[in-house]
């Protein structure tokens, strides 16, 4: 307890990895809402148009083609997001080795 109060141990990795959790799986919802609810607020006329467009006009390869590209840039984002939180744990960790070393 002493260790905690001054602050030789950190609660920080613990609170990474729950906070990194929370972050995989409300960053793409949050995002998701929030690109749908600017879609209807202010481009509704034009993502109707967009939409019929992209139905009539494209090809089912076309089509495939942009669903992969955003399922491929979703995963990008969540590796950056775990390798994001892989450094602030390296860094916590090598704090730990050196505080053994002490």
């Amino acid at each position: 307890m002493r260790d905690f109060l001054a602050f030789q141990t950190f609660i920080t990795p613990s609170l990474l990895i729950l906070m990194y959790y929370i972050g995989a799986i409300l960053i793409p919802l949050v995002s998701w809402y929030l690109a749908r609810w600017i879609q209807k607020s202010y481009f509704s006329e034009v993502s109707k148009i967009i939409k019929e467009e992209f139905q009539t006009k494209t090809t089912f390869k076309q089509r495939f083609i942009v669903y992969a590209a955003f399922i491929l840039c979703l995963l990008c984002m969540e590796i950056l997001w775990r390798v994001m939180f892989e450094f602030f744990i390296a860094y916590f960790d090598m704090h730990d080795a050196l505080m053994e070393l002490k």
